[in-house]
């Protein structure tokens, strides 16, 4: 009862700290022992089921993904600016004419730009930490020979920060108008609007995943209640339809029998029908005289047979004597027989 008490109260917590997992309150409050299992081992794995020091790994690793994904956004955002400067330049100039300053000014920011990004595709080790095998036999030196003279990089560098000062603060009053029009009376709150529209999407992000894990708890737990109704439904099924095949099966039988019956009667009519093609009234008189000759040959030849046999017997009386005078008149006729066999045959081959 004790552990029974204990899993009560420890269901909600293990339910919250296992979201992922198919459990309901009906499976922790019929399984204590495993509740109580669940509750202590909540204290050393995360919602996810990663354990502690592996997360505190995870959110190391993820800290450090931010931070190159931070400085990869920060140079891409600037060599987009930079590329942007430059094509507005160019449309500008296709336009209007421009001022040989300003002509000079973004021609050695253009060159500066491409040979830095020959450089980067020549030995991308400084960023990938990998080393690639030189293309066309150029190294970064042969393409750093190529960069405008230093005295026209270095005032472009002059003036490239204030370019890229207005650039941004353009931009930022941008976005700023974006979330707020009237951005002339908030423009000091623009970091603080951005943190809090990111804390938001952040809160909006978790109430999504808590939502989708709900989910997923309600549809492992509807599917259940459906298979359940299934097998319900199921047995219903398998217990009419054997009731109905009894009864099925008792016709099905009937009905066989029923044919069987017919086709019996069918045979034995079709029988009688062909012995009565068969046998006529006058094959009938002629196999009754037949019949008859037969059973007077027949008794005949059995009284034959009895004579025969009467008179054996009295030969047998007589004894051995007798018996050799058979085989002696046996062996003259056989004698007899050949000599008249050869008469024959000689009086042929004379004739």
């Amino acid at each position: 009862r004790e552990q029974n008490a204990d899993c009560v109260h420890c269901v909600p917590a293990v339910l919250a700290s296992f979201p992922l997992c198919q459990l309901t309150e009906e499976d922790l409050t019929q399984n204590p022992l495993f509740c109580k299992f669940l509750a202590t081992l909540s204290h050393h794995v995360d919602r996810t089921g990663l354990a502690v020091s592996l997360k505190e790994e995870l959110e190391k690793a993820e800290r450090e993904l931010q931070t190159q994904r931070l400085a990869w956004l920060q140079s891409e955002s600037l060599f987009r600016l930079l590329q942007e400067m430059i094509q507005d330049h160019c449309v500008r100039q296709h336009h209007n004419s421009t001022s040989s300053e300003d002509n000079k000014f973004y021609e050695t920011m253009e060159q500066c730009l491409l040979v830095a990004q020959c450089v980067r595709q020549l030995d991308p080790s400084s960023t990938t930490g990998q080393e690639q095998p030189p293309l066309l036999g150029l190294s970064a030196k042969h393409v750093l020979d190529l960069m405008p003279p230093e005295k026209d990089v270095r005032h472009m560098k002059q003036r490239l920060l204030a370019e890229l000062e207005i650039r941004l603060k353009k931009k930022c009053f941008n976005i700023l108008s974006y979330y707020q029009p009237d951005w002339g009376n908030y423009l000091s709150r623009l970091p603080e609007t951005l943190e809090s529209e990111s804390k938001r999407v952040e809160a909006l992000r978790e109430k999504e995943w808590e939502r989708a894990t709900l989910l997923q708890r309600q549809t492992h737990y509807y599917l259940s209640e459906l298979m359940g109704c299934m097998q319900i439904l199921q047995s219903l099924i398998l217990d009419y339809h054997l009731k109905a095949q009894k009864e099925l099966d008792k016709k099905k039988v009937d009905y066989l029998e029923a044919k069987c019956q017919i086709v019996i009667r069918k045979i034995r009519a079709e029988m009688l029908q062909l012995q009565l093609d068969t046998y006529t009234a006058e094959k009938i008189s002629a196999h009754r005289k037949i019949k008859e000759k037969l059973d007077a040959e027949l008794k005949a030849v059995r009284a034959e047979k009895q004579s025969a046999e009467s008179m054996l017997s009295s030969f047998e009386i007589l004894g051995q004597e007798f018996e050799a005078l058979v085989q002696e008149y046996s062996q003259l006729r056989l004698e007899i027989d050949n000599k008249s066999w050869a008469l024959r045959e000689f009086s042929q081959h004379s004739h």
